[in-house]
Formats: structure tokens, sequence, C-alpha cells
């Protein structure tokens, strides 16, 4: 695939003051992690999550390609009530790179590609905690990944760089966006009925007063207009933390954090790793269950 040369201005912009981390470098991370983060974005329609400046000052989400945006880039046009919205899509390093010129610090992108927009082929349950206590969303995770497992489904994890743990599930393209919302919301009020481990830890109320001290199990990503945070995606939070996929059995390591790796960091755990743990999700896809 040709790669097209992007021109970053004001290199030397902050934006993680309090790592003085700058333009330069989110565009130069873009560009290494392109062999590893493309396959999880290519064809998704992407919105962006960009900063004029540093993180400190505000950001704001653009889902429409800018005005300007180079011919070379790939779009895809996608219908919404009343209209439609023109999405682009980071198939290359040349449209990662391109994000870090616009001070794209963390796309976001759909469930589906492009060529069916109506047929999802990932599934995600975020686990959101109300309490600063990852153990418990570590053994959320393990018992979400158990009951997926015993529906015939291959759970997958990833760090969100923020907080929870997503688990992430690789479908066949067999049903709706409708059909796949809907066994994600039955599937998260059986898990949350069930518990962890005799413990009442989960909860699928929406409103956060209501939650107590549970963790919330969030499917809204499923829904039709949702995005999700890509994979390798950094976050807008201090040290420039990065959404990171995980080998399932890292889960069981009490060390284990949802920030735990940086913009300046989970290159070397790629190395370390001998690539990818997501490699191959695709192959483990299967058919949403009745």
């Amino acid at each position: 695939m040709t790669e097209h040369a992007v021109a970053l201005t004001h290199p030397e912009r902050v934006i993680w003051p309090d790592d003085g981390l700058t333009k330069r470098d989110l565009y130069d991370y873009f560009g290494a992690v392109a062999d590893t983060m493309v396959p999880h974005v290519r064809d998704r329609p992407l919105s962006m999550q960009r900063f004029r400046g540093a993180i400190d000052g505000g950001g704001f989400f653009q889902k429409e390609i800018p005005r300007g945006a180079p011919d070379w880039l790939p779009r895809v046009r996608v219908d919404k009530h009343g209209g439609s919205v023109c999405h682009l899509l980071a198939n290359d390093r040349s449209a990662l790179q391109w994000l870090a010129q616009q001070g794209c610090v963390t796309p976001h992108v759909f469930t589906r590609r492009a060529d069916r927009l109506d047929r999802p082929d990932r599934l995600v349950i975020d686990l959101d905690p109300t309490l600063d206590d990852f153990g418990a969303v570590r053994r959320a995770a393990l018992a979400c990944g158990d009951a997926l497992r015993e529906r015939g489904l291959e759970p997958f994890a990833m760090v969100t760089g923020s907080r929870g743990v997503h688990v992430v599930v690789p479908l066949k393209r067999t049903r709706g966006v409708e059909d796949v919302l809907a066994w994600s919301r039955a599937f998260a009020e059986e898990l949350a009925a069930a518990g962890v481990e005799g413990e009442d830890l989960l909860t699928t109320e929406f409103h956060k007063d209501k939650r107590g001290d549970r963790i919330y199990v969030d499917v809204a990503r499923n829904g039709m207009a949702q995005m999700v945070v890509a994979p390798y995606a950094p976050r807008p939070r201090p040290h420039a933390p990065v959404a990171t996929p995980l080998r399932w059995e890292e889960l069981e390591d009490p060390s284990l954090r949802p920030d735990g790796w940086t913009l300046r960091t989970v290159l070397d755990r790629l190395d370390a790793l001998g690539g990818d743990p997501w490699r191959d999700i695709a192959s483990a896809a299967r058919a949403l269950p009745r």
C-alpha cells in the first residue's frame, strides 16, 4: 500500500505537560505502532478525540472528517438520524500520522467495518469501576470470560489506559446491530445477577448514584451510533497511558494496572512479547448464539 508524506506542524507543541510529551512524540508513536494498530482499526469508521493544545486545556470529539483532509484518506458515509456523517478510515501508517497532525490523541472506532455497517464483528463489554479497586475489575473480567466461554464465545481483554477493562468478543457477521446489542444486554444482566465468587460485585445500573460500590457492566458501545477506544490508542491522561491488549492470563497478575503501559513503554512491551497478543483475534470469531 502506498504511503503518503504527512507534514507535521508545531511538532514542539506539548500535549502531555507533566511528561513533556509533544505532538512530535505522538506522531512518531503512531508511525512506530502502525503495523500493530492498523489491523484493529482498518475499515472501521473513526471518531477523533482532538486537542488543540495540552490535554489539561480540554479537547473535543469530531466524527466528521475535517474539510481539507487529503484526497488519499479513505472515508465512508454513515447514515444517522436526520442525515449522515462522513467518517475517515485509518487504514495505514500515513492515516495514523495524519491523525497526530490533527491533534487526535485518542481515535475511537466502530465495532463494525465499512463494507457491512449493519453487521458487527466485535462485541465489547466495558467493566467500569466505581471504586479504585482494580483487583475487583480483574476478577470481574475473568468471570466475564468464563461466562462467555460457556456460551461458545472466545473473550479477549484490553486494559483501557483509564480505569477499567474491555472484554472484547470477535464475532462472525451473522447478526445485526440491534440483535447484538440485545444479546449483550441480556448477557450483562445475567452476569451481574450471578455475581463474582458469590459477591455482589457487578451492576447494570446506568445511574452512577444507584451503583453503590459495584462495577458497571456497560454494553452500550454495541449500539448503532456508538464507538469504542481503539487498541493501542493513547489516552489524554497523565503519563500518556495506552489502551493495551492483553494475553488473557495477564488478568490473573495482581500487579496489572489499567494504565500500566504508556506511549513511551508499550512498544517495548510488544518487543518483549514478540508481537501483538491480539494478532489472531479475527480467527477466533464465532457466531453469536441465539
